[in-house]
């Protein structure tokens, strides 16, 4: 089910949030479970690898990047996917300033490069949506149109079901796996799927990675968009998107990258070097360091993995399975208490837990439903003992 969507319509969750908490004197010490934001403890290798490259923040960085980040980060798709070389570092990366300039700005090209179109342009996305995407339509002139999953616990809306002509304008699809909130994946399969139906209607498919390296270390490592291509489809067409904020606890840094069709990111370097920021040659060293460095990884699932665990022993029992693939977020159906915003209130009101309605991260389908509304996101990115006085407050509200 898509929805046609207007900046009116969407606004920011936290700035709604704000509004409907407002005056409003929290029940308990407040803990925040709203922002997506990791706190768990910085690499130890970044300050001395911002101290050994300081002379960089007195050049104007290069749009491109420097060779050894972007080596790094075709070495690393290289292994994390087992592309085989399909990323070739001087053509199919570029750093991004955090991957949400790099989602906004993608738009404006796909726009720019789409082709033999007619009618106006539009945007496809998922429903719950990141907000980076909606902007990034609306900036490119593009019809924003949001589409409800398939099935509840699927990414993947039914594309099939599109009305062709809408297809035919189309000019991308932002897609996230593993999902923001749900924390679904996709499969081999539902990539390949994807592609072929892109080709055949000639759009930009936009993978959102991000949450690529926070799966469980009970399943298996999310697959990509470039693994698809890997197999017998090529890059045309393909952009994944990615960055260190969550993979490496360093939201502040602000680097990113996009990789994929060449083409592509030749023609937007070209839009890029005019209007984009440049990511600092000493952020890009940091970079390098930690695509080359996995413990550091290894250790932030655990800690993820840790506080999925209080959830399941406080929160199964009333919701059934809590803890999805991937992702460090809890999407709880609270109809039963009211949906997202009552909850969201009640639960600051009474135990100081600030949350986030789910319908603030979605927008109504045509039906007029939001997909979003009966849930409650939290966001588990404290640390352990933190995480459980929610849970635990969480839990005695829920009864």
């Amino acid at each position: 089910m898509s929805a046609a969507l207007s900046p009116a319509r969407f606004q920011s969750p936290f700035q709604r949030l704000a509004r409907l908490i407002s005056g409003i004197t929290p029940g308990a010490s407040p803990i925040d479970l709203a922002v997506g934001e990791p706190r768990h403890p910085i690499p130890p290798f970044v300050g001395p690898v911002l101290s050994a490259n300081l002379d960089g923040f007195g050049r104007y960085p290069a749009i491109r990047g420097t060779d050894a980040f972007r080596r790094a980060v075709a070495d690393w798709l290289d292994n994390r996917y087992a592309l085989a070389g399909l990323i070739d570092p001087e053509t199919g990366v570029l750093p991004l300033n955090g991957s949400r300039e790099g989602l906004f700005f993608a738009a404006i090209e796909a726009r720019d490069s789409a082709g033999g179109k007619s009618g106006r342009p539009a945007i496809l996305m998922p429903n719950p949506l990141y907000q980076a995407y909606a902007a990034g339509a609306e900036a490119a002139g593009a019809e924003a149109v949001a589409l409800s999953p398939a099935s509840p616990g699927g990414v993947l809306p039914d594309l099939a079901t599109l009305d062709p002509a809408l297809l035919e304008r189309t000019i991308a699809i932002y897609l996230a796996s593993p999902s923001n909130p749900q924390g679904t994946v996709m499969s081999l399969d539902d990539w390949r799927g994807l592609i072929e139906i892109a080709r055949r209607h000639r759009f930009m498919v936009f993978a959102d990675e991000c949450y690529s390296e926070l799966y469980r270390a009970t399943t298996a490592p999310p697959p990509g968009v470039l693994e698809a291509a890997r197999y017998g489809l090529g890059l045309d067409g393909i952009v994944a998107f990615n960055s260190l904020s969550k993979r490496s606890n360093l939201p502040g840094l602000r680097c990113g990258f996009a990789a994929g069709d060449p083409d592509f990111l030749a023609r937007w370097t070209r839009l890029r070097n005019t209007a984009a920021p440049q990511v600092p040659t000493p952020l890009q060293a940091v970079a390098v360091a930690a695509y080359g460095d996995e413990r550091h990884v290894t250790e932030n699932r655990r800690l993820y993995d840790a506080k999925y665990g209080l959830a399941h022993e406080r929160l199964a029992a009333r919701f059934g399975e809590v803890v999805p693939p991937a992702g460090f977020f809890l999407w709880l159906d609270v109809a039963a208490w009211g949906g997202g915003e009552a909850a969201a209130l009640r639960f600051w009101r009474e135990a100081g837990l600030r949350t986030v309605p789910g319908g603030y991260l979605a927008v109504p389908g045509p039906d007029g439903r939001n997909p979003g509304e009966a849930y409650l996101r939290l966001a588990l990115v404290d640390d352990l003992a933190t995480t459980g006085t929610a849970l635990d407050r969480l839990a005695r509200m829920l009864g």
